[in-house]
């Protein structure tokens, strides 16, 4: 909540904490963040957060009671981005076997009208051919 409140850098926009991992000793902790944007707007945010840690190290110092205060540590989680990705490419291909199903029925019509011409119709148009 810090970070949306407190922290006044321009950087450090749309930004999401995701998830902190914690050492066991509570020495580090990485704090995995997602940044809407692109990707230089994602660096941007990432290294205001890198130059920020101090002060919220010391916010998180008020809030903990613990003999030593975890040295933050942030990274760019890409977890969001990549389900997007992966969600569109499901999507791409659903749809395409809808389209491949459609076209054998055009392309046997087509076949079928094909043959059709190349049969004689009648008992007459058989006999013209002999």
């Amino acid at each position: 909540m810090a970070i949306l409140t407190q922290l006044k850098d321009p950087r450090v926009r749309d930004v999401t904490v995701t998830y902190v991992e914690v050492t066991p000793d509570m020495r580090q902790a990485k704090v995995h963040v997602s940044v809407m944007g692109d990707e230089t707007k994602q660096n941007l945010s990432l290294r205001g957060l890198q130059n920020s840690a101090g002060f919220l190290q010391s916010l998180v110092a008020k809030r903990i009671d613990t003999r030593y205060t975890p040295r933050l540590v942030f990274e760019l989680d890409l977890g969001v981005k990549r389900s997007i990705e992966i969600s569109q490419i499901l999507q791409s291909v659903l749809r395409q076997p809808e389209e491949t199903e459609e076209s054998p029925d055009a392309a046997e019509v087509e076949s079928a009208e094909e043959s059709s011409d190349l049969e004689p119709d009648t008992e007459s148009e058989a006999e013209d051919l002999n």
